[in-house]
């Protein structure tokens, strides 16, 4: 495990100026998009459903990122998949993340086997290329600093948050994001739970404090816009 997130291009994050988001998250934030996704996939593949739609998105990630980039899907999921977190708890965070476009449940798998199974999907890519390939063992941020920082910024946002995803305009309601986002932070990795906690915040449109989220974002080292592509920015 790690204390630091990474903050030079060997990390993966400092490559590719215009890269709005990385890893599972990139992969959520998909759902924007299903619909000609899935348009194009049934044209080819006529017994294909959401589930393999979503499979194939998880294989161009091998082709949208550079090597680094790439393989940050796999370290995602390793590093929720690694931790103790429950099945209900992944479940909350991956819904919210895809305005509750794509819920595992719905089509007979548990949220960790949806995820084991994006991680092979994308591992098989990745090994169609460099059949030699091991992915690297999970290395989860738990700084506890960083830790706290993320709390901090998930907290002043929580009631409208929840509000937003209990009450969505489409897609499956969700329950209990905001304890959900602080056990992936606490438990699992503050990175990947300041990620999903901006992509639920994106997706549901609620008002942001963009300056504070920027900042953090920065402290991770992440490219200029994964943290303020697709902000509502709030207006005091």
């Amino acid at each position: 495990m790690t204390d630091e997130p990474g903050n030079d291009s060997e990390d993966g994050f400092l490559e590719g100026l215009y890269t709005t988001d990385i890893g599972l998250t990139w992969l959520a934030s998909q759902w924007e998009v299903l619909e000609d996704a899935y348009r194009t996939y049934v044209q080819s593949h006529p017994d294909g459903g959401p589930v393999m739609v979503w499979l194939s998105i998880a294989e161009t990630s091998v082709e949208e990122f550079d090597r680094s980039k790439a393989a940050q899907l796999g370290q995602d999921v390793q590093r929720l998949l690694g931790s103790a977190l429950p099945d209900e708890t992944l479940r909350t965070v991956w819904l919210a993340a895809t305005h509750g476009v794509f819920d595992p449940s719905e089509h007979g798998m548990s949220a960790g086997a949806w995820l084991r199974r994006a991680g092979e999907t994308w591992l098989a890519r990745v090994r169609r290329d460099d059949p030699a390939f091991t992915p690297p063992p999970p290395q989860p941020v738990v700084n506890g600093e960083l830790r706290r920082a993320v709390l901090d910024v998930i907290r002043p946002v929580a009631d409208q948050l929840s509000h937003a995803v209990g009450n969505p305009p489409f897609g499956t309601p969700v329950t209990g994001l905001v304890p959900a986002l602080e056990r992936v932070v606490t438990e699992s990795c503050a990175d990947l739970g300041y990620r999903l906690f901006l992509r639920a915040m994106k997706a549901y449109h609620v008002p942001a404090d963009r300056p504070a989220l920027v900042a953090l974002g920065e402290r991770f080292g992440y490219p200029e816009w994964v943290v303020p592509e697709g902000l509502n920015d709030r207006v005091d």
